[in-house]
């Protein structure tokens, strides 16, 4: 896919490259992240923030899931968002069927003119294999996706360290509670090596186009905090930030959340309505907003509906929760 005027396609200057992200739009609506914010320690934050308004969207994939069909049309999600009153709405890419610049253009203006912001891009990839041939296809993706971001006029994208793929299906994943063998003959430092060498390659790209990487807690190298922040640090860089999925840690969630929160630029926000698709957790949502208004986060909370309720119920009264619950942190810390 060319993207019209791509800094990576037109061979910009970095000056260029900066001078035409200021025109994509969105940066002028969506309001700042804590993606510059130094990182630091859980135990001791700095003072509450009496700035922290949160905005709200949803996933796409809240209301696709993967196999409700009637509700795979990106358009409809978009339109379904205006209705229930969220700011922004977050992309899954492979719920897109068309990739076409004339579909992306079309996406964009339909969330424009219902006055939602195209806050972040939901990816997957995975650099978790010894064949550097599969590490590099994996490499090229995400380049090909950062693309469509930045055509979309999206800051942020969500990306995974990728697993070791010893579980098989990701039912069984889920049955082992998201814990898997090495592959034999390999140890986790070769992966977290290969990790941070694909995102490390990823960079140029995201700078280029202004879109932040967001390393999500998502299974794989990436299933426990340390992990995420291992590879964060390691690559130390303004364009890897993370995406705090406050469902995926299923032991401990809070102290584990915290750990990632001073660098997180998008909040993915589980609910469970009608039972969890997989498990469900019962999330203390007053605390999670409490503890991202004293880590100064000011971006998105996107919401991840992963229940068994029809969601068009489920997500509206998603919604209501989440506005109550930072609501309250809010009014506490302004």
């Amino acid at each position: 896919m060319t993207v019209p005027h791509s800094p990576i396609r037109a061979g910009f200057s970095r000056r260029q490259s900066l001078a035409a992200m200021a025109g994509i739009g969105l940066s002028s609506a969506l309001p700042a992240a804590s993606m510059a914010a130094p990182q630091s320690s859980p135990s001791a934050p700095s003072a509450p923030d009496p700035l922290y308004r949160p905005r709200f969207a949803v996933s796409t994939y809240s209301l696709w899931q993967f196999n409700r069909n009637e509700l795979r049309d990106i358009e409809t999600c978009i339109n379904l968002a205006a209705d229930w009153g969220f700011d922004g709405v977050e992309l899954l890419h492979r719920q897109m069927t068309d990739e076409s610049n004339s579909t992306l253009q079309r996406i964009k203006q339909r969330a424009f003119v219902n006055g939602l912001d195209l806050c972040g891009f939901s990816t997957h990839q995975g650099w978790v294999s010894p064949d550097p041939e599969v590490r590099q296809k994996n490499t090229e993706h995400t380049i090909h996706c950062i693309e469509l971001s930045y055509a979309l006029g999206i800051p942020t994208m969500r990306v995974n360290t990728g697993r070791w793929g010893t579980s098989g299906s990701f039912d069984e994943l889920m049955a082992n509670r998201g814990i898997e063998p090495v592959l034999e003959g390999h140890t986790e430092d070769e992966g977290f090596d290969w990790v941070i060498q694909g995102l490390t390659d990823c960079l140029p790209a995201a700078e280029r186009c202004g879109v932040t990487l967001g390393l999500e807690n998502h299974w794989g190298l990436g299933r426990t905090p340390e992990g995420v922040m291992r590879i964060v640090k390691a690559i130390n860089s303004p364009w890897l930030k993370t995406t705090l999925d406050t469902g995926n840690f299923l032991e401990d969630p809070y102290d584990r959340l915290e750990i990632m929160a001073p660098d997180a630029v998008l909040v993915q926000a589980k609910t469970y309505y009608g039972g969890g698709l997989w498990y469900a957790l019962d999330l203390d949502y007053p605390r999670i907003a409490t503890m991202l208004a004293k880590h100064k986060f000011r971006g998105y909370v996107s919401l991840e509906f992963e229940g068994k309720e029809d969601p068009r119920t489920a997500i509206p009264k998603s919604l209501a929760m989440l506005k109550s619950a930072f609501q309250g942190a809010s009014t506490k810390n302004g």
